[in-house]
This record gives C-alpha cells, structure tokens and sequence, in this order.
C-alpha cells in the first residue's frame, strides 16, 4: 500500500517498488507506472494501485477418483499481474484519495479465479484414474493444472499471469491411508522379523560357535594337561632312573672301593702273615741255629762243665730265696740228680 501524506488541502503519494500506480483527474491520466511519487488534489484525484509482485496462492480441495475414494489435493500457485493497466480496468483496485486504503478486494477475486480454474482440470483427472494411481502419478495432475491456467483465456483478460503451479500432495481420508499402508506395513514388518529372526539365528550360529569354540579349547587343554601328566610321569621316571643309575653307580664304587680296599688290607695281612711267618721262620731257624750252635758248643765241653752250666741255668729258673736250710736229705736228693 502506498504511503499518503496530508499537506492542507493536498495530498502526497508516494508508491513502492512493486506497486503500479494510476492518477485520473477530471478524466485524464495524470500519473501512471510503478514507483510513483506526486501530489494530488483529493476531492478530483481517482487512484488505482495494482501490487505486481509475485504471489503464493495455497491450495487445498477434494476431489474423487475412478473407484469412488476421496483424496485431498495440496497445491500452491504462483502468479503475478503482468498488466497492470488491464487488471486495473477490469477489477476494482481503486484506493481512497484521502486516506490511501483500498476500497476493495480485488486479490480475493484473483484467488477465486485462480482456485477454480485450478481445481477443474484437477478434478477432470482424478476422477478418470484410481486411486492408487492418483497417489503414484502427481506429475500427471501437476502437469493438467500447470497447462490448464496457462492457456486459460480469462487469466489473460484480466491481466493476470501464471508463473508456476505446484502439486504438493494427494492424500487420501485417514482411514484408507491406513488402509493403504497395511501392505506396506505388512511387508516392511514381515522384513523386519526376517531381519529379526536373522539375527536371532546369527546369534545362535555365533553362541553355537562360541560353545563349540570353548569345547575345543577344553578339549585341547584336557589333551595338553594329559600330555602335561604324561611328561611328568616320564620326568619322574627319568630322575628315578637316573637316581638309581646314580645311586647304583655310588653303590658300585663303595662295593669296588670296599674290594680294594678289602684285596688291600687281605694282601696286607698277606703280606704281614708272610713277613710274620718269614719272620717266625728265621727267627726259629736262627733259633734252631743258635741251639745248634750251642749244642755243637756244649758237645765238646767236658762233663764238670755241662753241670756247671746245668746249674747255673737251674739256678736261673729257680724263686728268689731269702733263707736257705740245706739238711742231708736235700744235699743227697740234690746230688742223686746230678749223678743221673
């Protein structure tokens, strides 16, 4: 909307860039275009101001399709008024010299405008297709609106252009989009429980080779403390052997020391019996010598004295006497033994 300024009995105006201004006085064009900014007499002045900017018009309207199912239908338009001029003699776009307010709706007609002519070629299609195929195929009904406010001629008188139509959705009533989407569910559900299930089996197969995973490895450790056990009983038997080897060999040296030493001291006593026996030997042969000898001396000795010699030895083998009585019993008993 265009700014109006009051100044006495005049009026200032000033437009905006994307706003077409016309100025009538007296019946004659005083101002006209976009941008515009002048000064006008009120009680002659008839503005006309026709926004040229681009415009979103929503959309949303039923429509049925071939198998009797309600759809709704979100679209969005997009236009602009390409004639100003046009629009402005054709729809009321007139504004109050005094105060710059539209004295009318004219965008509301254009919407109107726009929405039916819209929906008919929208409503024609759907209502040739199914539903499914309505839901599937929305380029097909963006296409028929797009081309029917193209060429539409009513548009065009008005000065209106269409710059690009939308169809953002066709959605069936609640109920039967759920109906529609049971399938799909179904199928998206039974894919999830297979994926379930997979899994599932997955973690069974794995557990199963985690089982089989720790059998073996008890197994194996079974089979390496049996084989562990075995080496063992070797070693013991091994160092008892060697033990025994050991202790027989110490055996063995303690016998062959103790014959050594047996052979030893036996070759000794030999040797001590021998020398003894060689000793006693010689000692009886030089005693035997010695007898000789004093036999051979005693042999040529004359017989006085022998008896000298007898008495003395006697003499020496007789107890010590302190006294001695020597009656005639004794001197003859003495003397008839030296005469024998």
């Amino acid at each position: 909307m265009a700014d109006v300024t009051k100044r006495l009995f005049l009026r200032h105006l000033r437009g905006a860039p994307t706003t077409w201004v016309r100025h009538h006085a007296r019946g004659r064009v005083k101002h006209e275009g976009i941008g515009q900014s002048f000064w006008y007499r009120p009680l002659v002045g008839v503005l006309s101001e026709v926004p040229v900017d681009d415009r979103e018009l929503p959309l949303l309207f039923h429509a049925r399709t071939s198998d009797f199912a309600d759809v709704t239908v979100q679209a969005t338009v997009t236009y602009r008024v390409a004639d100003p001029a046009l629009a402005a003699g054709r729809l009321d776009f007139s504004v109050d010299p005094h105060r710059g307010v539209a004295r009318a709706r004219p965008l509301d007609q254009i919407a109107t405008l726009l929405a039916e002519l819209a929906q008919q070629p929208a409503l024609d299609l759907l209502a040739r297709v199914p539903l499914a195929e309505a839901l599937t195929d929305i380029a097909a009904v963006r296409e028929a609106v797009s081309a029917a406010l193209r060429d539409e001629a009513r548009l065009a008188d008005v000065g209106v252009a269409v710059v690009s139509a939308r169809v953002v959705a066709v959605r069936p009533e609640p109920e039967m989009e759920r109906a529609l989407q049971t399938p799909t569910r179904e199928a998206v559900q039974v894919e999830a429980d297979r994926a379930t299930y997979a899994r599932r089996a997955q973690a069974v197969e794995q557990e199963r080779a985690i089982a089989e995973n720790e059998l073996q490895s008890k197994i194996e450790l079974a089979r390496r403390e049996q084989q562990l056990v075995e080496q063992h009983g070797a070693n013991s038997r091994r160092k008892a052997e060697l033990e025994a080897t050991a202790e027989l060999a110490v055996a063995q040296g303690k016998a062959e020391r103790s014959a050594v030493l047996a052979a030893a001291e036996a070759e000794k006593e030999r040797t001590l019996a021998a020398a003894k026996a060689e000793g006693v030997r010689a000692v009886g042969l030089a005693e035997a010598e010695t007898e000789a000898a004093k036999l051979a001396a005693y042999r040529d000795l004359p017989p006085a004295v022998l008896q000298s010699l007898a008495l003395r030895e006697v003499a020496g083998q007789l107890p010590e006497i302190g006294q001695l009585t020597v009656t005639p019993d004794v001197v003859t008993s003495l003397l008839g033994r030296l005469s024998k």
